[in-house]
């Protein structure tokens, strides 16, 4: 009886969405008579709705998530702690497990079954917490077929490769493209360098070999070699799912991917470039949930955090972030914007391309072939009413005017600008041919960034500075302060570090900075000025860092110019 309610309550929910008639529901309930099937499914069979229709409309109406399986990525680790056979029993399909919180994700076409999720927390111990969203019932089901029938780590797929055994009993069960051992290695790669969480994927090939290296917390590491045979294959691959012309292997390319690993969606950027050895392919990992974080968890000092909201609060001028590629500059541009995106204000940004999809902010992506650059792209946005812009970077004189010329219109910018400190950006802007009387008054601030390691919490180590470590640190020769080294535990996988922050300087422009720049003053009469006004730089903030025991000094002179402290 409470199965017929629920086929019911299914069948009027689509007709009130007018996805289906009244005549359509009444088919579907009469060929149910028929065969013993779910209403959704045998809606699916007659082709009166799709798979993906009905597992929305479910989700939208019990307040759970949903989820495409088509662009999952299986994670090996998962699927072992759940049995094939109680995932075809209860219909689940375990998608991600996050060790740390030890959370596992399950996909359901039921999620309200209580009794499968009791049994599954019963079967992992009790001590991992479940999280489930809505899969489609078919789906489901294919998936299930999918994801348990081969063999998905990375070590059992190059095992498989080399004996060519292949189990043929799943592979007629499965789905066709899945039963290719490449598709499931590059798969296996990606969920491999999400889960360690690398910033960039390299596979890199040499005459012999193919080396894959990770970008992790800034730093490349070599996760492994393959035998060159296998390059072509992987290529082919990467290039197919990141919508690539396969033929073309002597020009640069570019191209993208979206896929669903560990449980949420991950954006890819690819790049392919020739060498002399074949395509060396690299992949930017975008991931959309670690792109943006609050002011408050930057790990700046107060004085800093105020001066920052300060500038923000100026209703019109440029704000210019400043560092090198892989700086974290986007991530602390998009901070800001986020701080003040709210229904009062129209945000747009033009970027190139556009990196993370934000709710409430018009984003737009720099296109060569419909001649949209930055410069025209900021003249069509003038007239879109925006109180703030987004330049993703000032780079020639055309963007800089562009950007000069909203700023002095009642807009607020926000910009990056590739040089090595904040009164760096001053020489550059000249260079580029924005005349000092255009700057003076017109941008709100300067801001330069480097991204640092931070030390392992479980394995650092306390030890007491030499007598030129503490001149680099400003320490008296008698002081005691005991600062950090690196050493390495399993937590941190032997490196000493986990994660990053920024190091920040931030350079607040006022009337007397502006009359220096207005009357062409060389960098050392505007440091001065600055320092007199309490300007940090970035070995400043860096130093701050390590006496707080955050990171080291070895980490930190690695990113910062610190030989200007020894006298």
């Amino acid at each position: 009886m409470a199965e017929q309610r629920k086929k019911l309550r299914l069948g009027e929910l689509l007709v009130q969405q007018g996805l289906i008639s009244q005549d359509q529901l009444r088919i579907a309930l009469m060929e149910q008579t028929e065969h013993d099937m779910p209403l959704g499914r045998q809606l699916v069979r007659l082709g009166f709705v799709t798979e993906a229709m009905i597992r929305d409309i479910l989700a939208h109406t019990i307040g759970q998530e949903g989820i495409d399986l088509s662009n999952v990525v299986a994670d090996a680790e998962a699927l072992n702690l759940v049995p094939e056979e109680f995932a075809r029993r209860y219909r689940l399909l375990p998608i991600a497990f996050n060790p740390e919180r030890k959370e596992l994700l399950v996909a359901m076409s039921d999620v309200f079954n209580v009794v499968a999720l009791d049994l599954l927390r019963a079967h992992l111990g009790g001590q991992t917490e479940i999280r489930t969203v809505l899969a489609g019932e078919a789906q489901l089901e294919e998936y299930i077929d999918q994801f348990y029938g081969f063999e998905l780590s990375v070590d059992g797929i190059l095992r498989e490769i080399e004996t060519g055994e292949i189990d043929y009993q799943s592979l007629q069960a499965g789905n066709e493209e899945y039963t290719q051992p490449m598709v499931r290695l590059v798969g296996s790669l990606l969920v491999d360098a999400v889960k360690r969480g690398a910033s960039d994927i390299h596979f890199e090939p040499e005459y012999a070999f193919l080396r894959i290296r990770y970008r992790i917390d800034g730093v490349l590491e070599q996760i492994r070699s393959l035998h060159k045979t296998y390059w072509p294959g992987i290529a082919v691959r990467l290039k197919v799912i990141s919508g690539m012309n396969i033929a073309e292997t002597r020009a640069p390319q570019d191209g993208r991917l979206s896929l669903n690993l560990n449980g949420r969606p991950i954006d890819f950027r690819v790049a392919a470039q020739p060498t002399i050895y074949g395509e060396n392919i690299v992949l930017r990992v975008l991931d959309r949930e670690k792109s943006i974080i609050s002011l408050d968890r930057m790990g700046l000092s107060p004085e800093t955090q105020d001066k920052l909201k300060l500038m923000m609060a100026r209703p019109e001028g440029i704000l210019i972030v400043t560092g090198p590629t892989g700086s974290g500059k986007t991530t602390t541009l998009y901070s800001m914007l986020s701080h003040i995106n709210t229904d009062s204000v129209n945000i747009m940004t033009l970027e190139d391309p556009v990196e993370y999809p934000v709710t409430m902010m018009r984003q737009t992506s720099v296109n060569d072939l419909v001649k949209m650059d930055f410069a025209n792209g900021i003249r069509s946005m003038m007239r879109q009413d925006p109180d703030i812009i987004l330049v993703g970077e000032v780079r020639d004189r055309e963007t800089a005017d562009m950007a000069f010329r909203a700023a002095m219109t009642g807009h607020q910018v926000f910009t990056t600008l590739h040089t090595n400190s904040a009164l760096g950006a001053f020489p550059r802007l000249l260079d580029i041919g924005i005349l000092p009387d255009i700057m003076a008054g017109n941008i709100i601030g300067v801001i330069a960034q480097r991204l640092v390691r931070l030390l392992c919490p479980h394995c650092k180590q306390p030890y007491q500075p030499g007598p030129e470590e503490k001149q680099l640190l400003g320490l008296l020769p008698d002081d005691d302060t005991q600062v950090y080294a690196a050493d390495g535990c399993p937590q941190c996988s032997y490196k000493g570090y986990k994660g990053r922050m920024a190091l920040i300087e931030l350079l607040h422009m006022d009337s007397d900075l502006d009359e220096l720049i207005a009357h062409r003053a060389t960098a050392r009469e505007l440091r001065n000025v600055a320092l007199e006004k309490g300007f940090q730089t970035l070995a400043d903030d860096g130093i701050r860092r390590i006496l707080e025991g955050k990171t080291s000094l070895l980490e930190v002179s690695r990113v910062v110019d610190l030989t200007g402290r020894l006298h």
